[in-house]
């Protein structure tokens, strides 16, 4: 199906960028200002499937499509926000400030689509009773097990805790491993441990009140999180957390431990694309993390996106552009278009429909139906992202055995890491931008942090675009806003890709005219742009030989021949960071590459 989308992908484009004239007939071409932006937020493919529904149900709707395809598209998507420099149709992966949407944003509370939302839902992500990001479908997240396997053994799904610990015997009696956790990526591990919190305090209101206090640094994990240590030492005593001695990724984990019928459960944050293991035809299922009385077993689910509105569209004079925003939306959120996103290949994906309905022996039934009960819970991450990496690491080390690591040591490292951030939050910052920069203007800066660090006399940078479903990773694809900058910000404005690149020489003559001609990534004929930025912001002159600087992936394969090109490893992350901790303060006309 993935495929078939992919086919369709130049011929719904091309209608829905171009069938203003169907809409206005004898009026000729849209007025640009009508158009609706939407950021590609370089997932344009996976919204194919509704583009489809737009051409056949509103082919008067015309759409800009702005590419994004950095580095950080989440932190970069509220780094837009923060600027108010947001497409019409705004996307993301986070709901990272409340506030900042409900300013930003249109609330859609009164909009019909909305009652389409199970109320489970809506509660979780109304903001002072108005609702500015819904969620496009929902990944499901919970424990893992080899359904086929426990069936042939006559073992039923425990319902409480207690129930679990006498399975888990008796899985280990079989000669089996009980679970599996996946530690290889540290958030698996601080994900584990905060969904585990959430079948008992950690949503309730109380628990919701010390999260918003401990981010703040008013309060501590000491003296709260006791009870859910012992709960997670009981997991680890029963086997439930044993760790791969490779230390592999959650899919290889699932495939070898419970499609090998070596263990029972699999505890990892990782979405499958499968309901049964090709090689013995065994049943995958997926059950709660469980509590400890049975009262509050709980699912966790990550949209795969939130989409809103720009409040800019309810100002006077875009009524047009608000009409067709909320009509979208509309599909978008109806059951044809929420079946859009679902298929074979999407067994944990669910609808955020109230209306759908999962087959009974479906891999998210039971979780749908927690959804519905509000026995489901959002991933954690907002507010976290500073500290998740290294809380992580200690709750891994626990469960690895490592490091003399156990329950009331993660307590003391939580608080430590926690405390430390707040203490030094004003050193993330190492530069500040005093404007807002163009994304040219952006690319040139970025230009000179390269040419910086290779010692090169000027650098090609591609300008990311969006050309026909097409988008240009190697390119620079985000602004930068003014502020403050940190790490955050860095990762924001890059490229995709990273890790070398490239050194040739040619005369100024060649590189103005590899400028001038463009970088044809996709070897399509329809070039993305080069900025060409010399040292000292000088005219490279024609008969003069230069060292000149491409990014990684930012050079055909014709031009790296044809120059002799050098590849040197080399992260521009690094050299963008460099630069920036050097000069201090950046400004679109300042910061001279001398």
């Amino acid at each position: 199906m993935a495929n078939r989308y992919a086919k369709l992908l130049a011929a719904v484009l091309a209608a829905v960028l171009l069938f203003s004239a169907c809409a206005h007939g004898q009026s000729g071409e849209k007025d640009k200002n009508d158009k609706l932006t939407w950021s590609t937020w370089g997932n344009y493919n996976r919204f194919l499937p509704v583009l489809e529904l737009v051409e056949q149900n509103c082919p008067d709707i015309e759409i800009e499509f702005l590419s994004y395809a950095g580095a950080n598209a989440t932190g970069y998507s509220w780094a837009q926000m923060r600027a108010g420099d947001i497409s019409d149709i705004f996307i993301t992966s986070q709901i990272l400030d409340g506030e900042l949407a409900r300013e930003r944003l249109a609330d859609l509370s009164g909009y019909d689509f909305v009652n389409n939302f199970p109320t489970a839902i809506l509660d979780q992500i109304s903001i002072d009773g108005g609702v500015y990001l819904l969620p496009v479908n929902n990944t499901m997240y919970g424990i893992y097990y080899n359904k086929t396997l426990m069936e042939e053994h006559g073992w039923a799904l425990p319902q409480n805790f207690s129930e679990l610990e006498a399975l888990c015997a008796e899985i280990s009696d079989a000669g089996l491993i009980p679970g599996v956790v996946g530690t290889r990526l540290t958030g698996g591990p601080f994900s584990t441990m905060l969904n585990l919190a959430k079948t008992d305090w950690f949503t309730t209101p109380e628990g919701v009140n010390w999260e918003q206090d401990f981010l703040a640094g008013n309060a501590l994990a000491e003296g709260r999180w006791e009870d859910t240590m012992d709960l997670a030492q009981r997991y680890i005593d029963a086997g439930m957390f044993t760790t791969d001695p490779d230390d592999r990724i959650n899919v290889e984990l699932i495939s070898d431990y419970l499609g090998g019928r070596k263990a029972v459960f699999c505890t990892a944050v990782q979405p499958v694309g499968m309901t049964e293991f090709p090689e013995t035809g065994d049943k995958l299922g997926m059950m709660p993390y469980i509590s400890e009385d049975g009262g509050k077993n709980v699912y966790m689910y990550s949209p795969f996106f939130y989409i809103g509105i720009s409040g800019r569209l309810t100002e006077p004079g875009n009524e047009k552009k608000l009409e067709d925003a909320v009509r979208i939306l509309s599909l978008l959120f109806s059951p044809e278009g929420q079946a859009r996103f679902v298929n074979e290949n999407t067994p944990c994906v669910m609808s955020v429909a109230g209306s759908a309905r999962v087959p009974e022996d479906s891999l998210i039934y039971d979780a749908q139906q927690a959804m519905w009960e509000g026995r489901a819970f959002p991933m954690t991450y907002a507010g976290w992202d500073h500290v998740l990496a290294d809380m992580g690491q200690a709750f891994k080390e626990w469960f690895r055995g490592e490091n003399q690591m156990d329950g009331a040591r993660c307590i003391t490292r939580m608080d430590e890491l926690q405390r430390d951030y707040l203490d030094n939050a004003d050193r993330l910052y190492f530069c500040e931008s005093t404007a807002d920069f163009t994304l040219e203007e952006t690319a040139k800066l970025v230009g000179k942090a390269a040419g910086t660090a290779t010692g090169a006399d000027a650098v090609l940078v591609g300008l990311g675009a969006f050309h026909d479903g097409k988008e240009l990773r190697a390119g620079v694809t985000g602004k930068l806003y003014a502020g403050k900058i940190n790490a955050d910000t860095v990762s924001g404005i890059l490229p995709g890709v990273d890790g070398e690149y490239a050194v040739m020489e040619m005369t100024g003559a060649q590189a103005k005219a590899l400028a001038e001609a463009g970088f044809d990534a996709d070897g399509d004929g329809n070039p993305y742009q080069y900025l060409l930025v010399a040292k000292g912001d000088r005219t490279l002159e024609d008969g003069k030989t230069y060292r000149v600087a491409f990014l990684t992936g930012g050079y055909t394969q014709e031009t790296a021949e044809a120059y002799g090109a050098e590849t040197v490893k080399g992260s521009l992350w690094e050299f963008m960071r460099t630069y920036l901790e050097q000069e201090g303060t950046v400004s679109p006309d300042g910061n001279p590459w001398e």
